[in-house]
């Protein structure tokens, strides 16, 4: 039998990012943008290197990401240390709703997670980060 598991994974995140889409329409974002705002929450200030880094994404897809962000006020590039290098943090727009929209995901998954216990919720949890990265050599290419 062919084993579906990442089919299945694949069609629960699109369903994932569907319903968050849905309550993220209220606030004018959508799950990518709301993904880095999250970083921010959780992490603090960060340069465009490091978002792009955690989140999995490629570089330029942060770019555009980012300059809608910043187009629509809910985050900002300043200067670092280094004059290259450019910070992200959040603006005070983004201060004062995210942690509702946090509030407003968090019921989501949690509805959505209704039919799994904690133990299984964390066991799901725990899996998952077991999943590593492929490795493709030259044949593969």
């Amino acid at each position: 039998m062919e084993n579906l598991l990442f089919h299945e994974i694949h069609q629960k995140s699109r369903l994932a990012i569907k319903e968050v889409n849905e309550v993220l329409k209220e606030y004018g974002l959508y799950n990518a943008q709301w993904s880095v705002l999250f970083c921010l929450k959780q992490f603090g200030p960060m340069t465009q290197t490091e978002i792009w880094q955690y989140l999995n994404v490629e570089a330029p897809t942060v770019t555009r990401t980012l300059s809608k962000l910043e187009e629509s006020g809910w985050a900002e590039r300043v200067e670092g240390t280094d004059k290259r290098q450019r910070i992200v943090c959040l603006t005070p727009k983004a201060e004062a709703k995210v942690a509702e929209i946090e509030d407003r995901v968090t019921r989501l998954e949690t509805d959505m997670l209704s039919d799994l216990s904690p133990a299984q919720q964390k066991q799901l949890q725990d899996l998952l980060k077991k999943i590593k990265a492929g490795t493709r050599t030259e044949k593969d290419v």
